[in-house]
């Protein structure tokens, strides 16, 4: 069975202290849930800062991007060998680094690998905007993205994928959990083509996009969606742990 990973994306909020402080909260509301996975994704400046609040806790860190190059002259990137000894995660590919930094499939290989490389695990992003999703294009731009940005990575053991339709991000406007379940079964699909039944059944696969407590537990009780990416709702802790929560009360529902 796939563990399921409730992540948060913090994005650009939060200064030092204030991540800080949304860290101690999480970690005192939610580190008691043992079934399922915890992670957040501060900005790059917090990230010495948490790990030393999440120390001795499940509560995982991760980076919310990279760039391939592991030192050199590219002022204001961060490499993976930054981020190895202080986080576990790093996300990838997110629509708003595709839409405000034109980041492509050809650079996101070559920072899946880089990632992989070094030990990080990576989330890579996926999903269409409201113009290609009403033009029916949404399974089309998912293959796509998937195809260019898995060029050359052959082990996905570590590879975790989340399904964000740009649409739905941070407008409140979420996908139907039926939706969010065809399109993330589609995804496995194309991992079984790709990469076999084994890799196919095990790759973790989330579902972001205007995850709140009150829907949460409509997307994580679906067959094939593994836990959600969670933005706005996750700079709440208390919004952020009953997440957690629900999660982990719908996982032992399963279970059962």
């Amino acid at each position: 069975m796939r563990i399921p990973l409730i992540a948060g994306n913090w994005k650009m909020n939060t200064n030092v202290g204030e991540a800080v402080q949304l860290a101690k909260e999480i970690r005192q509301g939610a580190a008691c849930y043992s079934n399922l996975e915890k992670l957040v994704c501060p900005p790059f400046i917090s990230l010495s800062s948490v790990c030393k609040e999440l120390a001795g806790t499940e509560i995982k860190l991760g980076a919310q991007n990279m760039y391939y190059e592991a030192k050199g002259a590219f002022t204001g990137e961060i490499s993976p060998l930054m981020l190895e000894s202080l986080c576990e995660y790093v996300i990838l590919g997110h629509s708003e680094r595709r839409q405000y930094f034109a980041e492509s499939g050809a650079l996101l290989s070559k920072k899946i690998l880089a990632a992989l490389k070094h030990g990080l695990n990576p989330v890579l992003c996926v999903g269409e905007n409201l113009q290609q999703y009403e033009a029916g294009q949404t399974r089309t731009v998912v293959a796509d993205q998937l195809n260019t940005s898995l060029a050359g990575v052959e082990r996905t053991e570590t590879l975790t994928i989340a399904y964000e339709p740009v649409w739905a991000i941070g407008t409140g406007r979420a996908a139907t959990s039926l939706q969010a379940q065809e399109t993330i079964a589609f995804i496995r699909s194309l991992f079984l083509n790709r990469y076999g039944e084994n890799a196919a059944s095990k790759i973790r696969i989330l579902y972001g996009g205007s995850v709140t407590p009150g829907n949460i537990a409509e997307f994580v009780g679906q067959k094939d969606i593994d836990g959600a990416l969670v933005g706005g709702a996750s700079l709440k802790a208390a919004d952020f742990t009953s997440m957690v929560k629900i999660t982990s009360e719908v996982c032992l529902k399963i279970i059962k």
